[in-house]
């Protein structure tokens, strides 16, 4: 079995140059093919709202459906690097909630860290986390549980005011004790600055090359969401066409009478013609 990563593994690998891949899952089954994969890391994300509960976003995901899906994810891959991700109002009222939800994560789905998104404006739950024990990860740029505020999906960064509106969310998650920062959706340009600047490990999704590692979502790798591709988004598999293929072929096989076959059927233990007795004192028993 491999050995788990440490936050101190991360900060290894970002000294010596070896970059950090990581994805984005919400269930056991795939958590276990990440774990035989070599994955260093794994975000229990809120896209689980458009992925696996068809939401339109992120925002109605609660505690409840992140923490399940994150015990499951645990149960997949016992020995890879967990992020839990913090949904939307579980954080943002005041930082009770967030350090209590945060607590959640490590007691009840055995997580690595938690992962919030914002800058300046979650400084203070980011610290308040941190100073509680537990491993931060910041998560800036195109922050989805935002979006709405952005106008959509939309890739932050591009102007000279919005890229340092971002630098400046980076300085202040940085100094709020965060461990690790999330880069969405910005010009490589503006990561590439941050990680430059940042002595912590600095990710990128959509952020370009120059930075500690990559993370990029199962559905998107796999081809199993076809609402939506993100332009940074690549498909190494088709899983929804192989799926809808095999699905196919079950339905013509069901309809033509040819499954299931002699290989797919049990066989009785015993006498035959025991059983047909049995089957005639019931065909008896039924007639009266």
């Amino acid at each position: 079995m491999p050995k788990k990563k440490s936050i101190l593994d991360l900060y290894k690998m970002k000294e010596v140059g070896e970059k950090a891949a990581w994805i984005v899952l919400y269930d056991s089954c795939y958590a276990s093919y990440a774990e035989e994969a070599g994955l260093d890391m794994i975000l229990c994300g809120d896209s689980m709202g458009m992925i696996v509960y068809g939401y339109d976003g992120t925002v109605p995901v609660t505690m409840d459906m992140s923490i399940a899906h994150c015990q499951g994810v645990r149960r997949g891959a016992p020995n890879t690097y967990l992020i839990g991700d913090l949904p939307f109002g579980s954080y943002h009222t005041s930082t009770e909630d967030a350090v209590k939800n945060a607590i959640r994560f490590y007691k009840e789905a055995d997580v690595d860290a938690v992962k919030l998104e914002g800058g300046i404006a979650v400084a203070d739950k980011i610290k308040a986390i941190t100073q509680a024990g537990m491993v931060v990860f910041g998560h800036i740029g195109l922050t989805p549980q935002s979006s709405a505020s952005m106008g959509g999906f939309k890739a932050q960064g591009r102007t000279v005011e919005s890229a340092r509106a971002i630098i400046e969310d980076a300085i202040a998650v940085y100094n709020s004790g965060a461990k690790v920062l999330l880069l969405e959706g910005v010009p490589e340009e503006v990561c590439a600055y941050i990680h430059k600047m940042l002595p912590i490990p600095v990710y990128g999704i959509g952020a370009g090359i120059q930075c500690d590692g990559q993370v990029i979502l199962a559905a998107d790798s796999l081809g199993m969401y076809k609402n939506f591709t993100p332009k940074f988004a690549k498909k190494y598999v088709d899983i929804a066409a192989l799926a809808t293929q095999g699905m196919k072929e079950y339905v013509k096989e069901v309809k033509e009478n040819v499954f299931p076959s002699p290989a797919h059927k049990y066989k009785i233990s015993g006498d035959k013609e025991e059983f047909d007795k049995l089957f005639s004192e019931m065909e008896q028993y039924f007639k009266k």
